[in-house]
């Protein structure tokens, strides 16, 4: 049984659910997507832990 991405909305987001990122980071691989699109199939992003790590660092 391959284990569910878990998303989280980023707390950055406004509070209309239709216009934000989501993070799942429970999984080997960070997967980042926008709420708008969460119905389809895969996620926008996935980034390995390094990379993600990374990039939030930058962002900093």
């Amino acid at each position: 049984m391959s284990e569910q991405p878990t998303y989280r909305k980023s707390s950055y987001s406004g509070s209309s659910n239709d216009a934000c990122v989501e993070v799942a980071d429970n999984l080997p691989q960070v997967m980042v997507r926008d709420s708008k699109h969460k119905d389809e199939v895969g996620p926008e992003l996935n980034a390995s832990r390094p990379a993600w790590t990374a990039f939030v660092s930058s962002m900093k």
